[in-house]
């Protein structure tokens, strides 16, 4: 059997966390940050936890992690 390969995207937009779930950092905030919110740019700053329906597909993209 042969080594499963980790896809090389998702290693670098995710990390595990000790209890074993995956972080994350949000989205859309790379650009159109005019008419974003003070508040809402400062929310998208902080780091989340992937949500508990993807982990099945993210176990298999990352079978190292």
């Amino acid at each position: 059997m042969p080594k499963m390969k980790t896809k090389k995207a998702a290693a670098k937009r995710f990390k595990k966390t000790a209890s074993g779930q995956l972080k994350r950092m949000k989205a859309f905030k790379s650009h159109i940050l005019t008419k974003k919110t003070t508040k809402r740019k400062r929310n998208l700053r902080r780091s989340t936890l992937t949500d508990s329906t993807n982990l099945k597909v993210m176990k298999k993209i990352l079978p190292y992690l």
